[in-house]
């Protein structure tokens, strides 16, 4: 049975549901047993014991959020030339364009050696002012959708060992 790894931070609950939508389509995989952790308690051997991956972050000031940079940070070194090959997807939950995270976040992931088998999802509230980037965030069903497809995708390819 491979084993998918969903790593993520939220903090008003946007990447939350972007999670949880990838979650529950990789569950529907029979050979794929999905584990969720937030970012803040996943440790090395948590991605030791993964065959691969998806990480969800938002976006915070142009950049991943400061609890993904810190789970990377952490596990950073530790797993450096340890889980090379390995296959991983992220998405970002974007208040503008997510551009930035999403470059940050791929150039850890190539810095592991991981590769990269679906195009990076970034997913954008358009929340601009403080007020609505504070706001509790709900992600809409066409987007969720998307979670759901590349959660579905990336436990299938594991479990039929394309990637």
């Amino acid at each position: 049975m491979k084993k998918l790894l969903i790593v993520y931070y939220s903090y008003t609950g946007g990447t939350r549901q972007m999670a949880e939508a990838c979650f529950d389509a990789a569950r529907g995989e029979d050979n794929c047993e999905p584990k969720m952790l937030q970012a803040e308690d996943c440790l090395p051997d948590d991605i030791l014991a993964a065959d691969g991956y998806i990480f969800a972050t938002p976006e915070n000031l142009a950049a991943i959020a400061g609890v993904m940079k810190a789970f990377f940070d952490r596990c950073y070194y530790p797993l450096l030339g340890r889980i090379e090959g390995r296959p991983y997807a992220a998405m970002i939950c974007a208040g503008s364009d997510g551009e930035n995270a999403k470059r940050q976040l791929e150039r850890i992931a190539t810095g592991w050696r991981l590769k990269k088998v679906i195009d990076t999802l970034v997913i954008c509230t358009h929340a601009q002012t403080s007020e609505e980037i504070l706001a509790d965030k709900s992600i809409d069903e066409s987007d969720l959708s998307s979670c759901r497809k590349l959660g579905a995708t990336l436990a299938a390819g594991l479990a039929m060992g394309v990637f």
